[in-house]
């Protein structure tokens, strides 16, 4: 019974964290990490390593904003960049998160036409209407409940990785010492693994996210402006933010890590390298893993993008009505924040429609990865710059530890923008 009310308390503690993690292993993430692992094995493995404290900084650095000011991440960014700048960056998430909502809605649908046959196309509609109806239907509490009980299916990759036959001492030493390929292919691949854990819709999310239980404390006491400035007070959520962020973005990674292992062992050492989707990559382990193996893989595939899906769509809902200071939040019913619910559903439905164009959804997804690329980079930046001035988050800016990852972190993400607009 202990056990299962500290089991219970440290649940009720993870939330905007959890789901931004498990959010970031969407579909198109999970095809990138399949096409890693099923052309060059566990040779990229260590890009996850390097990835994970990276991650867990930047995330941590828009939580903080979030909670600290009550406000999201457009709404901070406005106060530092012309209104033209912001409007532009958030044009461009929208433009992103709709190709990636396209990616994701259409790999879906191909799962489930593989486990159950059918249409593919009628299998993404009925996608499509759930990932529009549910914000629209759900309040903040029970949107954020579906959200945590989704990210459950992602441990179905967990459950395949122990299904095979694994050198681990080899997965560790790989992981922790770099084998590097000279070839562009191999750099390439490096670049897509950075640009896929690290988008800057998660920043918008989670800092939304954020702020929106900072109202809520807000509306619970009062909204106690001395309430902020008690040390208890802010020691807890400070706490519960960093166990929040570490444990999503472990999560995330460590799912990235079982999806790139499986595709490692079961297709690159059976010589099968070219793999370009995560139906593709599911199709290819039925007949080397086993029908079991190939369904909780499809399934995995589902229940990620069911998760992906609102977070992609919500984000974008949060960052346009920063940027023009609409009313926002699930905390919100549709008619109270019009505009927020409008960019939401409308960015759901015209990446569902893309799937019933000429326009290829991989093909869509390549444009979202470059344009997620270029814009990374400055939010990022201007995120550490709030993160550090004292008129912004007051006694609690950024630490310096904090600050060097962050500022790696941005670096990192700069190096691979370049390499990717190369490589494209």
């Amino acid at each position: 019974m202990l056990l299962l009310h500290h089991a219970r308390r440290f649940a009720t503690r993870l939330g905007p964290g959890l789901i931004t993690g498990a959010a970031d292993d969407d579909p198109s993430g999970l095809a990138t990490y399949s096409q890693a692992g099923a052309q060059f094995g566990a040779g990229l493995l260590w890009t996850l390593a390097l990835t994970t404290p990276l991650m867990v900084s930047i995330q941590m650095a828009s939580a903080r904003i979030g909670w600290f000011t009550g406000r999201g991440l457009a709404a901070n960014i406005r106060r530092l960049l012309p209104g033209w700048m912001t409007a532009s960056l958030v044009a461009l998430l929208l433009f992103a998160n709709t190709l990636n909502i396209a990616a994701d809605i259409a790999a879906m649908g191909e799962a489930l036409q593989l486990i159950v046959g059918g249409p593919q196309h009628g299998h993404a509609l009925v996608f499509g209407v759930l990932c529009t109806v549910l914000p629209l239907r759900l309040n903040y509490e029970a949107m954020v409940r579906v959200l945590k009980w989704l990210t459950l299916a992602l441990l179905s990759y967990v459950a395949i990785v122990f299904m095979l036959h694994v050198d681990w001492e080899r997965v560790l030493f790989g992981t922790l010492v770099p084998d590097f390929e000279a070839s562009s292919g191999y750099w390439t691949m490096v670049v897509a693994v950075l640009g896929t854990t690290i988008s800057p819709y998660l920043f918008f999310w989670q800092a939304a996210q954020e702020a929106e239980q900072r109202r809520q404390i807000d509306l619970e006491f009062g909204a106690d402006i001395h309430l902020a400035q008690q040390a208890a007070f802010v020691g807890e959520h400070l706490y519960r933010i960093k166990l929040d962020t570490v444990v999503g973005m472990l999560f995330s990674n460590g799912i990235a890590f079982c999806v790139m292992l499986t595709t490692a062992i079961v297709l690159n050492q059976n010589g099968i390298t070219d793999v370009r989707t995560t139906a593709q990559a599911a199709e290819a382990l039925r007949p080397l893993g086993g029908d079991f193996t190939f369904a909780l893989f499809a399934l995995g595939i589902i229940g990620t993008g069911m998760l992906a899906v609102p977070v992609l769509a919500g984000s974008a809902g949060y960052a346009v009505a920063d940027a023009f200071e609409w009313r926002s939040g699930f905390d919100h019913d549709v008619m109270e924040a019009k505009g927020f619910f409008g960019v939401v559903a409308a960015s759901t439905v015209i990446g569902t429609g893309i799937d019933f164009t000429s326009l290829d959804p991989i093909r869509a997804l390549v444009w979202s990865a470059v344009v997620n690329g270029v814009i990374a980079v400055p939010i990022m930046a201007v995120m550490m710059w709030l993160g550090s001035r004292r008129d912004v988050l007051g006694d609690f800016t950024l630490s310096r530890w904090h600050r060097i990852l962050g500022w790696l972190a941005t670096a990192v993400m700069a190096t691979a923008v370049v390499g990717m607009i190369v490589a494209t």
